[in-house]
């Protein structure tokens, strides 16, 4: 009868452990003609597990098991002739070396996990500080906003031609735009998704939203003249209350409740915010003012819901030659603005007249903050955006207080914080929709 492979495991183990026991123990020899009946006692059976167990704890855990295993097969199968051990000793060897392979194997699974563990935590500390740069950036950016605005005035009124300011903010974001092409370009290829050459009815939607963003940002520069830094910071935020607006009209997107009691409270913020305690009128910003902020914010939201509505009709188009097609006409419309409005200027006194190292930094000011803000929706989240803007807000009039003699009142305090948790709650209210 032919021994089965577990039958003569067992006797390998046996051999094995007779072998490695000390001297006393394994002094008595198995004949070659010694057999083990498969109707041995069961007793008989756990002895040998006891001599094989001792003596296979030292290669490990996997050929112990192995041993076990081959035991209880041999309880139930047949006898095994004891010529037949040499070819038991060579199945027990193959398994020995699968088992130390196994046993290797799991280590280097071991080790591979803790390697990966370690660059899961080097990933999520590089995130962390890249998403507090592009905080902190946004948050600066946006706070200097206003401030550098009124800080380029001489004697309340612009040496320089906005115009041409807006002109060279639109021509420096279109640059950072080819830059960045450039670069995906070097690394992926020209594909069918970021290459500049396009279609007429591709880029005939860009000039509709080129058209609006000149407006407002022309409307930013004479607003100041109503209203002081830190309350064009409060004013700017009714842009949120329009965009919601517009989207739930020309998108089609429902508003949560919470949104909608986040507008009542962004609106009850803003006007808190510009209470007059010190004189008979009511309100800071006179009504011109607050008919210009209602303007761009409704300017502003329509501009916004309809870049959107372009981006997401090809999403996989790369942002950057969208970006790059709509400040191309940016770039084209604030060149008429210049010939129909300061074109005598220009000519007279040259492109740059009144320029300044504050208004230098403005323009690019007003270009890095589009890109701060591109790099948030990327790389951090929404509620970074609403805690930059609310710091933004305390952040500005702080500094107004020393550039330019800001009276820092409690309902100014009361208006901010209404404000922040609208903002708050606007953002809370997207997420659960």
């Amino acid at each position: 009868m032919t021994p089965s492979p577990a039958t003569r495991l067992l006797c390998f183990s046996f051999r094995l452990s007779a072998t490695s026991l000390p001297r006393s123990a394994s002094t008595t020899r198995h004949s070659p003609h010694h057999r083990i009946q498969s109707s041995a006692p069961l007793t008989t059976a756990k002895k040998h597990v006891h001599v094989a167990s001792s003596s296979l704890l030292a290669p490990g855990l996997p050929l112990l098991c192995s041993t076990l295993v081959a035991l209880s097969l041999q309880v139930q199968g047949p006898a095994v002739q004891g010529d037949d051990r040499e070819t038991g000793i060579q199945d027990v060897e193959s398994l020995r070396e699968k088992s130390v392979l196994l046993s290797g194997a799991v280590l280097d699974n071991r080790l591979a996990s803790v390697g990966e563990t370690k660059t899961d935590s080097h990933r999520a500390k590089a995130k962390w500080k890249l998403k507090s740069v592009v905080t902190l950036a946004l948050t600066i950016l946006t706070s200097s906003q206003a401030i550098l605005i009124v800080w380029s005035k001489r004697a309340g009124k612009y040496e320089y031609s906005v115009t041409t300011a807006n002109f060279l903010v639109e021509t420096l974001k279109c640059a950072i735009s080819l830059v960045a092409l450039a670069r995906i370009w070097k690394k992926e290829g020209v594909t069918e998704d970021n290459r500049l050459s396009t279609t007429l009815d591709e880029v005939i939607v860009y000039p509709i939203p080129a058209a609006l963003y000149l407006v407002k940002n022309l409307l930013q520069y004479y607003i100041f003249a109503y209203v002081d830094a830190p309350g064009y910071q409060i004013l700017k935020n009714l842009n949120i209350i329009s965009t919601g607006v517009l989207y739930r009209i020309i998108l089609k997107k429902r508003l949560s409740e919470i949104q909608w009691a986040a507008f009542i409270l962004l609106t009850a913020g803003c006007t808190t915010a510009q209470l007059n305690s010190n004189s008979d009128r009511v309100l800071q910003t006179p009504f011109q003012g607050w008919v210009m902020a209602i303007v761009m914010a409704l300017l502003s939201g329509f501009a916004g819901v309809y870049t959107e509505a372009i981006i997401k009709k090809r999403p996989s188009r790369n942002i950057n030659v969208q970006n790059f097609w709509l400040y191309i006409f940016g770039m084209g419309f604030n060149a008429i603005a210049i010939l129909v409005q300061d074109f005598d200027a220009v000519m007279n006194k040259g492109f740059l007249h009144g320029y300044s190292p504050i208004t230098v930094l403005m323009i690019f000011n007003h270009a890095l903050s589009g890109i701060a803000v591109s790099m948030v929706m990327k790389y951090a989240d929404n509620i970074v955006k609403v805690y930059s803007t609310s710091v933004a807000m305390l952040l500005t009039a702080v500094v107004s207080v020393y550039l330019f003699g800001f009276h820092l009142s409690l309902a100014f305090f009361l208006g901010t914080t209404v404000v922040s948790v609208a903002i708050y709650l606007h953002s809370a209210g997207k997420m659960q929709r």
